[in-house]
């Protein structure tokens, strides 16, 4: 199966998340929590990285960081390699410990932000302790975020109060960051604004523009022929949909604007599907087009319906395979 891409460049953001294997709860015990954490302070050390936010819960763990040097695959091999042999050792067995490899998000710096926001609510989500007393959860950044005395040299406990209104590292300050996030655990609307639903998903997050610079870096090694994880598969989908929208003369704007049914947006879809196999549920949320089932119906319905007389339609085709 094809590995996963991992975009290395100096000064780049994650958020990096991994699960135990089988979906096991590997965090479950303060010992086990304590050792990955010590890992991972070491790892951030040794490779030089910043943390911004992190959160370790039962069977799974995020981090949002950033990497003065491209060196992520790197300390990431550490990180994972070494606390699983510790988990091992002290359990006296052996066999993964994560369920794979680690998916980790590209971020644009806007992107940091409200990360870190979503890391830092996943407890209350879960129902493990109340927005109000988060500070509580001390397998988290907001802990130390919270108690100055306790923090990491490594820990950049500002990006997150910045992001949240301009917040300075004060008493006063992190009372307030945790109001607004008391807030935001109940802000349905900001959090989808935020697009807190897509945090986990992808490879990328951040605005068109550093997407498409992104993109414009990435080599011709991400061939259709012999990428096979999705996660793999999305940049060339990204590439085929800046085309599609420059035939038909469209901008991301209009992407979120018009019409989940638009006319254009269905012979985009379509274009899309036939030409380098976008999945129904990317094309659903990165087009705008509610759920996959309904871009499945409607791609279809075009394919059978389609007579010749549609001119976005016939933009599209005559678009050449570069891939």
């Amino acid at each position: 199966m094809a590995r996963k891409v991992r975009i290395e460049y100096a000064g780049a953001y994650y958020h990096v998340i991994n699960r135990g294997n089988y979906r096991n709860w590997i965090f479950e015990s303060v010992g086990a929590r304590k050792s990955f954490l010590n890992c991972l302070f070491e790892a951030s050390v040794a490779q030089g990285w910043r943390l911004h936010a992190w959160v370790l819960m039962s069977n799974h763990y995020h981090l949002c960081l950033q990497t003065p040097d491209p060196n992520l695959v790197a300390g990431m091999k550490w990180l994972q390699g070494t606390f699983a042999n510790r988990f091992n050792r002290f359990r006296k067995a052996s066999g993964h410990v994560f369920q794979g490899r680690y998916k980790a998000i590209l971020l644009d710096a806007e992107a940091v932000g409200p990360v870190c926001h979503y890391i830092h609510l996943n407890p209350v989500r879960a129902g493990l302790v109340a927005a109000a007393e988060l500070q509580k959860y001390s397998a988290s950044s907001f802990h130390q975020l919270w108690y100055p005395l306790k923090r990491w040299s490594i820990f950049e406990s500002s990006t997150a109060l910045e992001e949240a209104g301009g917040l300075v590292d004060t008493a006063k300050g992190r009372h307030s960051y945790r109001d607004y996030l008391t807030w935001l655990s109940e802000a349905d609307a900001e959090k989808k604004r935020m697009g807190f639903e897509r945090m986990c998903r992808g490879w990328v997050q951040g605005s068109s523009d550093f997407r498409k610079a992104v993109m414009k870096d990435l080599t011709d090694e991400i061939s259709l022929k012999v990428v096979e994880a999705e996660e793999l598969r999305e940049p060339l989908w990204e590439r085929w949909l800046n085309r599609g929208l420059e035939a038909l003369g469209k901008s991301e704007l209009e992407l979120l604007s018009a019409r989940k049914g638009s006319d254009w947006k269905v012979a985009l879809a379509r274009y899309l599907r036939e030409n380098c196999l976008a999945s129904n549920r990317w094309l659903a949320e990165r087009l705008n087009m509610g759920t996959a089932k309904s871009v499945s119906s409607r791609v279809s319905f075009h394919r059978k319906t389609e007579d010749g007389s549609d001119e976005q339609w016939a933009k599209l085709k005559m678009l050449e395979c570069v891939d």
